[in-house]
């Protein structure tokens, strides 16, 4: 059974980060308390009921909440009792919204997000307007406090423009702050840094005595308090995906046979023998006598052919169309390029016996690449098995079990624990999504989305209860 999460610096960790049991709470896990509310709040961007689940630990009653979805809706009925609005862009504020002390919202983050286009208030989805949305529901309702949550990237997206856009507006109403935190600060162990912006009605006073809870990004968790053995209802590992890990292992073994460090770079296998320029001018500018009698991915030489034959014949990172002729690969890609190239050449005859594994088993493009996130940490063998492993569109990542990489919205990220034996006697296995349930402190919720794949959508997309309910405790001590 998993071990107990260590003490955080804000006292004791929360009920909900204790060893796993049953998953389903009890009715009175997410009942209105019988005694009265100590404040009202709403929850706009409601998802599966993150912030509704932290106020009610704080003693508050939700009075509206809105959810785009229809699933999440209906989940929400069925865990918290009340009916969820739908789009908020279609609900009347002054007739539909009431009274209430708190305004909390995980508004979209996509707009904003490192992993999306990052429009932002431009978003083509109108995605990136609903932040207008909020301020005017709080012109109309003057609640006392807000408390938003988005992804870190929105307090630089556009040159810092947009958070200046959104400091500004809230400023008008609201003493406002904002700070990044995540749940691994507080020995939660899941690696999500969100940015959390808080205000307080300027005529109700000020933020002077606000502090963001004490928070350590050295924090020690280990991701093994979230794991429950015993779990039947799980998410196998196809046998390709084991084919993948044991080249990689195998990988790793010839360094250790021969006493090469495992690089710290992501390693680009295709990339090896290649001679093809890419410091300068970008493939794609180059002309066919350019790139003729230089060798492609793997050290094949380029064939004759069009121009658009020929750079079909590098890796695929190197393929990608750049329309402005003073535009070169970023500094980053060139390293990555460079560093690969000579880690090759200086152990060619290593790599060579090993890359055929990869060669002749068809890898697809991203699985050709391998990132060893574990540092200099003399404590990390070098092996896969006691290791967390996620297949992510930049390669296979390997980190220590120590905690999970940020809650993601497709299967084909989520984490692989590849040491936990399953009741039916496989070894290796995905994160359930009663695991994924608590990492974000949502084991309370009795009733979940079915599928893996719904369920981490819905986790991936919400807050992190026990972070949110120990921001929203010290600013309502404001008062």
């Amino acid at each position: 059974m998993a071990e107990e999460l260590n003490k955080t610096q804000v006292g004791e960790v929360s009920p909900s980060l204790q060893p796993p049991t049953a998953f389903s709470a009890t009715p009175s896990a997410v009942d209105t308390p019988a005694t009265p509310p100590k404040f009202t709040f709403i929850d706009l961007f409601a998802g599966i009921g993150g912030f509704h689940l932290a106020m009610k630990k704080l003693g508050g009653e939700c009075v509206f909440a809105s959810e785009l979805k229809p699933d999440l809706r209906e989940l929400y009925k069925k865990n918290f009792g009340m009916e969820c609005a739908g789009d908020i862009t279609e609900v009347d504020i002054n007739n539909d919204i009431p009274k209430h002390d708190v305004l909390c919202a995980g508004f979209p983050c996509q707009p904003f997000s490192k992993s999306g286009k990052q429009q932002g208030f431009g978003d083509e989805q109108g995605r990136g307007n609903l932040f207008w949305k909020i301020l005017e529901i709080l012109k109309a309702k003057r609640p006392e406090f807000i408390l938003l949550e988005n992804v870190q990237n929105l307090e630089t997206h556009d040159g810092g423009n947009t958070w200046h856009v959104i400091k500004e507006n809230l400023g008008a109403l609201y003493d406002v702050n904002c700070g990044i935190l995540s749940p691994h600060d507080f020995g939660i162990p899941q690696h999500r840094k969100r940015i959390y912006i808080v205000g307080r009605l300027s005529e109700k006073g000020d933020l002077k005595n606000f502090e963001f809870p004490p928070h350590d990004e050295k924090k020690d968790c280990n991701i093994n308090s979230i794991i429950d053995e015993s779990e039947k209802n799980y998410m196998h590992l196809k046998e390709q995906t084991r084919i993948h890990l044991k080249a990689w292992q195998h990988f790793l073994d010839k360094l250790t046979e021969n006493k090469i460090d495992i690089p710290s770079f992501p390693i680009w296998a295709m990339e090896w023998g290649a001679t093809y320029d890419y410091m300068g001018k970008p493939p794609c500018q180059q002309s066919e006598d350019e790139l003729r009698g230089k060798k492609g991915k793997f050290g094949k030489p380029i064939q004759d052919g069009s121009l658009d034959d020929m750079l079909q014949q590098l890796p695929i990172y190197s393929q990608i169309a750049i329309t402005d002729p003073n535009e070169q690969f970023p500094d980053w890609k060139k390293n990555f390029i460079k560093w690969n190239r000579e880690f090759y050449l200086k152990n060619k005859e290593v790599l060579d016996e090993w890359l055929p594994e990869i060669q002749e088993k068809g890898f697809e493009n991203s699985h050709q690449k391998f990132e060893w996130n574990c540092g200099k940490d003399k404590n990390a063998k070098p092996t896969l098995k006691d290791k967390i492993i996620q297949f992510r569109p930049s390669g296979i990542r390997v980190k220590l079990p120590t905690y999970s990489p940020a809650l993601v919205l497709t299967t084909t990220q989520i984490p692989i624990f590849p040491w936990v034996e399953t009741p039916e006697g496989e070894v290796g296995r995905y994160m359930t999504k009663r695991e994924a349930a608590r990492l974000q402190c949502m084991e309370e919720l009795e009733y979940v989305p079915n599928t893996i794949a719904e369920a981490f959508r819905a986790f991936g997309n919400a807050v992190n209860v026990e972070v949110v309910k120990l921001i929203a405790e010290r600013l309502l001590e404001v008062r």
